[in-house]
């Protein structure tokens, strides 16, 4: 596990370009806690006492993606790129059968919409209304930060239990 493709958010930057970099390089962080890892690893519940999986957090960031920037902020008719739930767990979770090539070209093709959605967006602080709730893509890019930052700290926790491989 490299830092190689991550770069690290400019300390002096205006507001966009500070969240985009903080975006990306959180998704970075998830990218580099999965390298290197074989498909069973990828799939392996690490810790006895949860079901969370690298996989399941790959498929989870890729939901995330494409509900946050194309169903809220795009106003896009899309579905879950693996929906429904099973036992109040969702599906993107359950990696038992999951393909580990096509959840990362999944994940890579939403984080790639997304950053076109926010392109599209003159300013940080444009609402979009979203079922009678008013949306701002600083918001969204303020929430998916907080989002990734939560499971990089779970991805942290399962690549030590995989391997033994420690380090941000």
């Amino acid at each position: 596990m490299t830092d190689d493709q991550r770069i690290h958010p400019g300390k002096t930057a205006e507001d966009r370009t500070s969240l985009v970099s903080f975006l990306d390089y959180q998704r970075a962080t998830l990218a580099m806690k999965c390298s290197g890892l074989t498909h069973e690893q990828l799939k392996r519940r690490a810790i006895p006492t949860s079901g969370l999986t690298l996989l399941g957090l790959v498929r989870h960031a890729a939901s995330v993606e494409r509900c946050w920037f194309r169903l809220v902020m795009n106003a896009e008719d899309v579905t879950p790129p693996w929906p429904g739930e099973i036992d109040g767990t969702f599906v993107e979770f359950r990696v038992e059968d999951a393909d580990a090539e096509e959840a990362f070209e999944v994940w890579r093709e939403e984080c790639a919409r997304a950053r076109a959605v926010a392109d599209s967006f003159n300013s940080l602080d444009e609402p979009v209304d979203f079922r009678g709730e008013t949306i701002s893509l600083r918001y969204v890019f303020t929430h998916m930060i907080e989002e990734y930052a939560r499971h990089n700290g779970h991805a942290d926790l399962l690549r030590e239990a995989v391997d033994g491989v420690v380090g941000e």
